[in-house]
């Protein structure tokens, strides 16, 4: 079975149905969505611009992250489980978007931003934690994640016009 075929499978599933033919499933689905996703970009983006040195420059980089991540990551799975009811919804229209392509790219990209950070750099975050600037490797890290994480807002906003 190809993607496309998986999409009409996933779209004709019966939750695929029921959440198409709600009058209320998929208002409430991606209100949910936008909520999560908002906080996912407002915990990021408070820990990118420190990294970047623009914001919260009293506290460490380290105890930042402790207190946002949890936060990022609840928010995330709530943003990716509604995302992933919105796409089986409507699966074979949201595959021939290209915005949705774009948007699913962006958060690839940041994903693969935050591992290469984490598993580069962030291992001497003990060096930096409380250096400004920090090293040109987080900043970049850090403006990266930023312009990929308003890009999947964008692209996400820009989906419904297409």
């Amino acid at each position: 079975m190809g993607i496309l075929e998986t999409c009409a499978w996933l779209e004709a599933s019966s939750l695929g149905t029921k959440i198409t033919e709600s009058e209320w499933m998929f208002p409430t689905i991606e209100t949910v969505h936008v909520l999560a996703l908002t906080l996912v970009v407002g915990t990021i983006a408070m820990v990118d611009l420190r990294l970047l040195g623009v914001s919260a420059r009293r506290i460490g980089a380290v105890q930042l992250s402790r207190e946002m991540l949890p936060w990022t990551w609840i928010a995330f799975l709530i943003a990716a489980i509604t995302g992933t009811l919105m796409f089986v919804s409507a699966a074979t229209k949201y595959y021939a978007n290209v915005p949705f392509r774009i948007k699913m790219v962006l958060l690839a990209l940041a994903g693969l931003n935050m591992v290469v950070l984490h598993f580069g750099a962030w291992r001497r975050v003990s060096n930096w934690d409380m250096v400004f600037p920090a090293p040109g490797a987080v900043r970049t890290a850090a403006g990266l994640s930023l312009a990929f994480w308003i890009g999947v807002v964008v692209a996400g906003r820009w989906i419904g016009f297409v």
